[in-house]
């Protein structure tokens, strides 16, 4: 049919008056129909009326099948749609169908790259007209969807539904319901639309429909693929307006914020802990039922998160996926090569507002307050010792199950945790990669480097409360701390004796047990740790790196330098707690006590003596060998 009636603006042609002129409104601006409630403007009478619907909240338009209710008809068209599997437009790039034509054209634009509808304030483009006018929300504070209960507001009406369904775990229980009508065939759970249905039933099928062009993963829905792409292009959006930090989604910048705000609105109910995601409160009162949904099929292990045992399964696997550019060496996650990449630059962003430390990553920082503040939230139910990590507890709660379920493939030697595993692996190998700047000396792991280089600086970050001794490493200071408060928790099985170390314990098992594992290449003597070869290997050489400033000595260990100059200095840190006396070392302080006590550990088995030090017996047997 023609169309006499043109546009003077766009030459668009109508068949009636009346359409051109409310055309014509689009480049006027003109909105002479406007809602009495809220002071919307509309072009048309029939915009206006479907608008007073959401004020009214009529819905005069029901769907046979399931009985929802709509504002206009057309929405009920396109919802009917959902009762059907049809998908009859199909996407010429990669097959997927949809279930209209609009879109379909919204997914094209994913394989073009096309943005059409750009933001005016920040540039971003967008590939649909509705998530742009959603995105300016940002910019203009509107959040137009109110919960009825609670009176927060939502930009989107998406938000509102799910908030409701949070606030069925909390204090709007009974009251924010929503029916879910759409139940799972496979585990019964129920979902509010069809849509959330579909997305979830790939969890069963595993179907991953959207996979990356780079890397070829998989995706169950498309925003997750959008995010992860942001990977590979290092697209980061949106930034922290306070530490400037970028993120690949707007969520992960709400949540890092809390960072600098301190809230954390999720409060675990048994033990009072909070949370800044409902997630990550979920996941911790596992903790507390015990609950371990994940299970490993190889062997048995339970996990807490999917993404865990999805992790764990590359212990199996030995799959490495993210590689360091800088040396090569492959990780299980992508968190731990970024916090790997850390090793080869000095920056340390995170500083303690206590003692002045920087770190290289949040967490270690908030580890780090712990020993400020002594506190330790998490408790072992089979002793009465506690943690500052509820990682520490878990390795911890081992020593009473004795479970040690990764073992050397050389030597047989079984690890409590994986990280164990690898730092033993380098002892059957000489390779030294992290090498010192000021003495040249090699070291197998980045962080035995970094506490080696204290050496030099003479900074000893770790002081003891009561006695003012500084360490180089916290757990020097735990294991110090016990010589004030003469806690020995760790038995020999074979003996009475007691030990303030778990290292300490083992050394002294192979008294029993004779074990020598490491030998020495050049004269053949044993050793039960590999750091006392290490010691002993020195002694085949004249080289004396570690001079002292004072007098000009050289010593071959850094150790043997620093109880040298408490002869310049005078110090005498370790002192009895009987008499007072001095000592320069803790193990002359301990030898000494011995004097006290009567203690005599070391007995001869020729003629049953007994000795307060060990290389008083060894001197002693040459008696019975003349």
């Amino acid at each position: 049919m023609e169309k006499p009636w043109k546009c003077g603006d766009c030459g668009k042609g109508f068949r009636v008056p009346s359409q051109l002129e409310i055309h014509r409104r689009s480049h006027t601006g003109e909105r002479p129909f406007t809602c009495s409630v809220c002071g919307e403007g509309f072009t048309q009478l029939s915009s206006l009326q479907q608008h007073q619907r959401v004020h009214t909240r009529e819905r005069p338009f029901t769907c046979p099948q399931c009985g929802k209710e709509f504002s206009q008809s057309s929405t009920l068209l396109k919802h009917r749609i959902t009762h059907s599997n049809e998908r009859p437009f199909k996407c010429s790039d990669c097959g997927i169908g949809f279930k209209s034509s609009p879109v379909l054209r919204a997914h094209q634009r994913i394989h073009t790259g096309e943005r059409p509808f750009s933001c005016s304030l920040c540039g971003k483009g967008f590939t649909q007209l509705s998530t742009l006018r959603t995105h300016q929300r940002v910019h203009t504070g509107e959040r137009p969807f109110t919960c009825s209960v609670c009176g927060k507001g939502f930009r989107v009406s998406s938000h509102l539904l799910r908030h409701q369904r949070v606030s069925n775990l909390e204090s709007h229980k009974n009251t924010c319901t929503i029916e879910k009508q759409w139940k799972c065939e496979d585990c019964g759970k129920g979902f509010r639309s069809p849509s959330q249905l579909e997305i979830h039933q790939r969890s069963h099928t595993g179907e991953r429909p959207f996979k990356c062009t780079q890397c070829g993963k998989g995706f169950t829905v498309l925003s997750n693929l959008q995010s992860h792409q942001r990977v590979h292009t290092g697209e980061r959006p949106f930034a922290c307006p306070q530490c400037g930090k970028g993120f690949t989604q707007l969520y992960t910048l709400r949540t890092h914020q809390r960072v600098h705000t301190g809230e954390r609105p999720f409060t675990c109910s048994q033990c009072g802990k909070r949370f800044t995601q409902l997630y990550t409160l979920q996941t911790h009162q596992r903790v507390h039922t015990g609950e371990r949904p994940f299970t490993c099929s190889q062997c048995g292990e339970g996990f807490t998160q999917l993404s865990t045992l999805q992790r764990h399964q590359r212990v199996h696997t030995g799959e490495r996926p993210f590689t360091c550019s800088v040396c090569g060496k492959g990780f299980t996650q992508l968190s731990h090569q970024l916090r790997h990449n850390l090793t080869h630059t000095n920056e340390r962003p995170f500083k303690c507002s206590d003692c002045g430390n920087g770190f290289k990553s949040s967490w270690e920082l908030m580890s780090h307050q712990r020993i400020h503040t002594e506190e330790r939230p998490f408790s072992c139910s089979h002793c009465t010792k506690r943690f500052k990590s509820s990682s520490s507890l878990r390795v911890h709660e081992q020593v009473h199950t004795g479970e040690k379920p990764f073992s050397c493939s050389v030597c047989g030697k079984g690890f409590i945790l994986l990280s164990n595993l690898l730092s033993h692996n380098v002892t059957h190998t000489d390779e030294r990669p992290f090498k010192c700047s000021d003495c040249g000396s090699g070291f197998k792991r980045p962080a035995d480097l970094m506490s080696h280089q204290r050496i030099h600086t003479g900074e000893r970050p770790f002081s003891c409360s009561v006695c003012g001794k500084g360490f180089t490493r916290s757990s020097h200071l735990l294991t110090h701390q016990r010589v004030h408060t003469e806690e020995r928790p760790f038995s020999c099985p074979h003996c009475t004796k007691r030990f303030k170390s778990s290292s300490s314990l083992r050394v002294h098992e192979q008294v029993h047990t004779g074990e020598k594992p490491f030998t020495c290449s050049v004269c053949g003597k044993g050793f039960a740790r590999p750091s006392n070869l290490l010691s002993h290997n020195v002694t085949h050489s004249d080289e004396r790196p570690f001079k002292c400033s004072d007098c000009g000595s050289g010593f071959k260990r850094p150790a043997d330098l620093m109880s040298h100059q408490r002869i310049h200095t005078g110090e005498r840190p370790f002192s009895c707690s009987v008499c007072g006396k001095g000592f320069t070392r803790s193990f002359h302080l301990l030898t000494h006590q011995r004097v006290h006590t009567g203690e005599r550990p070391f007995t001869c088995s020729e003629c049953g003596k007994r000795f307060t030090q060990l290389y008083s017996l060894h001197r002693h047997q040459r008696v019975h060998k003349i």
